[in-house]
């Protein structure tokens, strides 16, 4: 009966485990499945054809597609030329495809690739070279380019000082009757000082400090301390256990003013693309050019719009914003 109930239990176990088993290959299965109908996304950067690399900026929404309708959807590259192209379900690694780059201010791009993991770097060629390429054609010189902005600051302003003098008036050699203050060591009575500043409305007070200035200093010692944080109201208190002492409060008086502080910046210009970047305090920004010998000042709005160039903002995590602007045609940089 024993032997039969073991040979029980290994059956019970063995079926358990096929059983395990059975429900293990069918979830490897459909992960499997999963990942293999997943949509494939292809990635890339789109960058302007430049022997220079300093000259190859980014560019900002080209069309971005592919032949024979293989994605739901086109796309668009982003501030950075960043692109993102999900293909169809069913479309598998390996196939050849072709993608189609558009842009209005581009020479179209065709680029046959195998699909894959490859990140893509597709170089377009503006339709409007610089102008060296274009002899004895007019152009309007812009030159002298800086950025203005304001950031409102807050500064403690020292608007004067607060002063007192007070007293801690005892008799020294006097024993404890440990009914009123006493010396730390609980030796001899004691008798306690105290003074208090208001820096009034508006105002605070910083800097404070306490000194004793006359009597028998050394038998003295700060009770109670409401001075060292600041603030509008502050306060001491002395503990002397000795004959009577005389001593100085004092502290500076500051007021908070909020000013506006005019900042001045020189944007990045390689060839045809201005860059710069402005902090998230930043209010009211401009560019200030001169165009042909005259000075101009031209408002940065949300969206950015110049009579002589195109501009992109990427607005950061942090809210620093990046400004990334091309000459349109007709005008280059002096």
């Amino acid at each position: 009966m024993k032997l039969a109930g073991g040979n029980g239990r290994v059956r019970g176990r063995i079926a358990a485990f096929l059983v395990f088993g059975a429900v293990l290959g069918i979830a490897l299965a459909a992960v499997a499945l999963y990942y293999a109908r997943k949509p494939i996304s292809l990635k890339g950067a789109i960058i302007q054809e430049e022997s220079e690399t300093r000259k190859q900026s980014p560019i900002t929404d080209v069309e971005v597609g592919v032949t024979n309708n293989l994605a739901p959807a086109d796309t668009k590259s982003d501030f950075s030329g960043f692109f993102r192209l999900t293909l169809r379900r069913g479309i598998k690694r390996g196939r050849p495809i072709v993608l189609q780059f558009r842009h209005p201010d581009f020479q179209p791009v065709d680029l046959p690739v195998i699909v894959g993991d490859k990140l893509y770097v597709v170089r377009m060629t503006p339709l409007h070279p610089d102008a060296g390429d274009q002899p004895g054609r007019p152009q309007v010189a812009i030159s002298n380019v800086f950025v203005r902005y304001s950031i409102e600051t807050t500064a403690s302003v020292n608007v004067g000082a607060g002063v007192t003098t007070f007293q801690a008036v005892n008799t020294g050699n006097v024993p404890c009757d440990h009914h009123s203050a006493c010396s730390p060591d609980n030796k001899w009575k004691a008798a306690i000082g105290s003074a208090s500043l208001d820096a009034g409305q508006g105002n605070v007070f910083g800097n404070a400090r306490v000194s004793c200035i006359a009597g028998p200093c050394p038998f003295t010692k700060i009770e109670s301390d409401e001075f060292s944080h600041g603030g509008r109201n502050i306060a001491v208190s002395v503990l002397d256990w000795s004959d009577t002492t005389t001593f100085l409060f004092q502290a500076e008086v500051f007021r908070q003013e909020i000013s506006d502080i005019v900042r001045e910046s020189y944007p990045v210009i390689f060839g045809r693309a201005l860059n710069f970047s402005l902090p998230a305090a930043a209010e009211g920004p401009s560019l200030e050019a001169e165009l042909s010998g005259t000075n101009i000042v031209f408002p940065l709005g949300p969206a950015p719009n110049l009579s002589w160039a195109s501009c992109n903002v990427k607005v950061e995590k942090a809210q620093t914003k990046s400004y990334r602007c091309e000459l349109k045609e007709g005008y280059r940089f002096r």
